[in-house]
């Protein structure tokens, strides 16, 4: 496999490391705020312990996806690092700048999978 020579890895590895702070504090804010609902005493019916495992689960959901873009997030870093960065992962092609730039944690050259 060999190295992108078109591709700017500092433009790519600054707009992953940009993104990575905002999902990290996303994360923050999740945790604290399901921290607060799962210790809050001032539940007073039950109307209001559905409303709050309605929004736990809304936050648990939206939580698993940042951790999730988190670790691409982490990938994508890993392999401009190992040089490896812009090529596909199941063809050995390169990823067209295009896409990389629409989704720089893209995979593969087109796919479902991202």
């Amino acid at each position: 496999m060999q190295k992108r020579n078109d591709l700017d890895f500092d433009e790519f590895e600054k707009i992953l490391k940009e993104r990575l702070v905002q999902i990290e504090d996303n994360i923050d804010q999740l945790r604290s705020e399901l921290d607060s609902v799962c210790n809050d005493d001032n539940i007073n019916d039950v109307e209001d312990l559905a409303s709050l495992s309605t929004i736990s689960k809304k936050d648990n959901t939206i939580l698993g996806q940042q951790e999730n873009e988190r670790e691409e997030i982490l990938h994508a870093l890993g392999k401009i690092k190992n040089g490896t960065f812009g090529i596909c992962e199941k063809s050995s092609d390169p990823i067209p700048v295009e896409r990389l730039r629409a989704n720089p944690i893209a995979r593969c050259k087109v796919g479902v999978e991202d």
